[in-house]
């Protein structure tokens, strides 16, 4: 998938290191754009800039942390003057807890991470956004924002705050130039599932026949949605929430 218009393009990407923002930030560089990325783990962020030093940078922090968070736009800015795409894409499971099963360290550590951190990095960039009168925010929402049975209970309700959060903001913020919308991932096979193929794999095998696609998807199916949500082609999509999920949701 070729996007033209990313040359030249900033994106700004949490949880960049692996998976699905990994493969968010790859597709982006390989259709022109400069990469910041952002996420806890230096080592996914290293083997991206060993491999694209002239387009991408980073920095090792956490979305929770709201001076990491500052101080890693400031660096974006810094690098590559400004910032036109926003994929808040970190996130964290909850190995499907039952809420009693869900205690307060565990309901926070979901809630700061897939939530607040959403919240403190779209705070950190928009309004530099705001300011160019031009910018694209995709949010990292879930099935589990949709309907039940995608995750445990806190991972459940923080997507489906995500779902409520990106149609806000793009309400609020349209008319400044702004648009914002989610992706909603079903069975994307990335370490963050990888216990699921652990042993003999059963679990990943019934998620797969549950599926009516019959399969898992890969994180550069979601990269693909990623370059075109965020391009011109969708400019007058706002506030949706897009579901990649070989038809979960259709049951």
């Amino acid at each position: 998938m070729t996007f033209e218009e990313y040359k030249g393009k900033t994106v700004f990407v949490t949880g960049a290191s692996s998976g699905i923002g990994q493969a968010q930030a790859i597709a982006f560089i390989e259709n022109g754009a400069n990469v910041y990325g952002f996420d806890l783990d230096e080592q996914g962020l290293g083997k991206l800039f060993h491999q694209y030093p002239d387009q991408f940078a980073y920095k090792v922090g956490s979305v929770c942390n709201k001076d990491d968070v500052e101080q890693a736009f400031e660096a974006a800015i810094s690098k590559f003057k400004q910032v036109d795409i926003l994929l808040n894409t970190a996130g964290v499971l909850d190995g499907f807890a039952k809420t009693l099963d869900t205690d307060e360290v565990l309901w926070d550590k979901i809630m700061n991470t897939n939530v607040k951190g959403t919240y403190f990095v779209t705070n950190t960039v928009l309004p530099h956004m705001v300011k160019r009168k031009s910018g694209v925010i995709v949010n990292m929402a879930s099935i589990a924002g949709l309907v039940a049975g995608g995750g445990g209970a806190a991972y459940t309700a923080s997507k489906h705050a995500i779902v409520g959060y990106t149609k806000q903001l793009d309400l609020d913020y349209c008319r400044e130039g702004i648009r914002a919308n989610a992706i909603a991932p079903g069975a994307i096979q990335t370490p963050m599932n990888k216990a699921d193929f652990e042993g003999d794999g059963e679990m990943a095998k019934w998620v797969a026949n549950e599926t009516p696609a019959g399969r898992w998807a890969q994180p550069h199916e979601v990269a693909n949605l990623t370059l075109y949500l965020a391009s011109s082609a969708a400019d007058y999509i706002h506030g949706a929430i897009m579901p990649i999920d070989g038809g979960w949701l259709t049951k």
